[in-house]
């Protein structure tokens, strides 16, 4: 194992990390704002309006992406695995 293949492997993990959770955290931080300006706006400074809507929110994104989340891990999951040969020849 070099340590070229090493730095393939986790530069292609952050990858997927950042394409997986990236709609999901866009969602969450434009609701949060929303939410923010609304309670700037209304002067309402109540705990529980922050939170109830980007949990809602973040549950839709999530079933929404679900098909793209599942098949881009599976993907790299199928790639990872092809890449035990170059694992074992290398160590």
């Amino acid at each position: 194992m070099t340590t070229a293949l090493v730095t393939e492997i986790l530069r292609d993990a952050v990858w997927v990390i950042l394409k997986v959770s990236g709609p999901i955290l866009g969602v969450a931080l434009a609701i949060g704002l929303i939410i923010a300006l609304f309670q700037a706006l209304t002067q309402i400074q109540e705990m529980t309006l922050t939170f109830v809507p980007k949990i809602a929110a973040v549950l839709l994104t999530l079933i929404a992406t679900m098909p793209f989340i599942m098949g881009t891990l599976i993907s790299f999951t199928q790639e990872l695995l092809g890449r035990i040969p170059q694992l074992i020849e290398g160590g």
